[in-house]
């Protein structure tokens, strides 16, 4: 564990990325469609306790993000927290890592594509969802620079429409401060639900970890577009927040189904309103997009370790990239896209992704300070905010997420004792 892992790597990536690319591809995962939707959930939970909710995920998402850099800048290879949790824990919390992360997030791809479709045609959702899959699978397998590319235009779209949304509201005069005031009835349970809603917008660094075969020099380059990327994300996040509780207040955006369409009707703006629908399927095909990038690159290094059918580990001659992963991908959420509305039903993802960076976190508690391991306290926190976060969530969502971890599990056990008789 003393150096990076290429033992058993095949075909190596090309690293393409610099700073700017993967903060960029970090900020189209995180500003994406959960901010247009998050808020209200969250506000449901806790109230205006939405706003402690949205600090302390943050801390906890810090944690994981400080945690996943140190690791990715010492095993820059495709695959975030698999990788990691193989080379630091063993080969099942690996596993248990890259199953959790494949499975959740596919169901989130799915999820994404439904929503450009809910908001470009709601009428033909599916098929709209269907196509963008097929677009956005085209595009990342001709290559991690062009779909950096694409995700830098999407990005600008979506912090424009921020940025359009948060000034209608703060000077509309039609806001209220008392809205940001928190209820006594707010309770620390409703707090950390919040949290853990929230916490989802934040886990697009990850995206930046899962490409560290592709970042140039990422020793120096992971751990500073990180928290670049988490730091730009919690600014935007607070200030929307802010904004749509002062023009809404917590009972009305709980209610609420398009709560930035409702906080620019509100603020008198409604001509923005369009605009706002628009930047919503933007945002969703930016996260749809980083989405299939990230769940791709760990198919590969499952595939490598024939966790998963090892012809999914090949690299294209050409534009270097994990092109049958890709279209493995793409083809399974194009499937789950037209057949089913996965929104109302990937609570284990969330749950999923809470267990996949605990994973990170104890992985990270295995550095030496030779290999760059942040203050013990970081991992530390990190690891316990991780499991409180993932018990906070609705009780659906833990039993459908322990359910598939164990699926996973049962499925690493059966496999091994086969090896072991074989």
């Amino acid at each position: 564990m003393s150096k990076p892992s290429t033992v058993g790597v095949p075909d190596e990536l090309r690293r393409r990325l610099g700073v700017t690319d993967a903060v960029v591809i970090g900020l189209g995962s995180m500003i994406g469609a959960g901010v247009f939707a998050a808020l209200a959930p969250a506000a449901r939970a806790a109230g205006s306790g939405l706003l402690i909710g949205l600090a302390l995920a943050a801390v906890v998402a810090y944690c994981n993000a400080t945690s996943s850099a140190r690791l990715a800048a010492r095993h820059p290879a495709s695959g975030g927290t698999y990788v990691y949790g193989r080379e630091r824990l063993g080969a099942f919390w690996g596993y248990l890592a890259g199953w959790g992360f494949v499975v959740g997030k596919t169901a989130s791809c799915a999820a994404m594509a439904l929503t450009v479709g809910s908001y470009v045609w709601p009428g033909q959702a599916h098929a709209v969802a269907v196509a963008a899959v097929v677009a956005l699978t085209a595009l990342n397998y001709t290559g991690v620079q062009k779909s950096a590319l694409v995700t830098r235009a999407i990005v600008a779209v979506v912090l424009a429409v921020l940025a359009a949304v948060v000034v209608a509201v703060l000077t509309s005069g039609a806001t209220e401060a008392e809205h940001l005031a928190v209820g006594g009835d707010t309770g620390s349970g409703g707090v950390l639900q919040a949290a853990g809603l929230l916490f989802f917008a934040f886990a697009g660094y990850a995206r930046i970890a899962t490409l560290g075969e592709e970042v140039r020099d990422p020793g120096r380059t992971i751990p500073r577009a990180v928290p670049l990327a988490l730091g730009i994300t919690l600014v935007v996040y607070a200030l929307v927040a802010v904004s749509v509780l002062l023009a809404l207040g917590p009972a009305r955006l709980a209610d609420a189904t398009a709560p930035l369409s409702d906080a620019v009707r509100a603020a008198g703006a409604g001509g923005l309103e369009p605009v706002v629908r628009v930047g919503a399927a933007v945002a969703a095909l930016g996260s749809l997009l980083a989405l299939i990038l990230g769940v791709s690159r760990t198919t590969l290094a499952m595939a490598r370790d024939r966790h998963l059918p090892h012809a999914l580990a090949a690299v294209h001659p050409r534009f270097q990239v994990p092109h049958r992963a890709e279209l493995a991908v793409g083809l399974v959420v194009a499937v789950a896209a037209a057949t089913a509305d996965l929104r109302a039903a990937i609570g284990f993802s969330s749950f999923g992704v809470l267990a996949y960076y605990a994973i990170a976190n104890a992985s990270a508690l295995t550095l030496t300070p030779e290999e760059g391991r942040p203050p013990r306290i970081v991992p530390v926190v990190g690891l316990a905010g991780c499991a409180v976060l993932a018990f906070a969530l609705p009780v659906a969502s833990v039993v459908s997420g322990a359910a598939v971890l164990a699926a996973g599990a049962a499925v690493y056990g059966v496999r091994r004792r086969a090896a072991a008789r074989g």
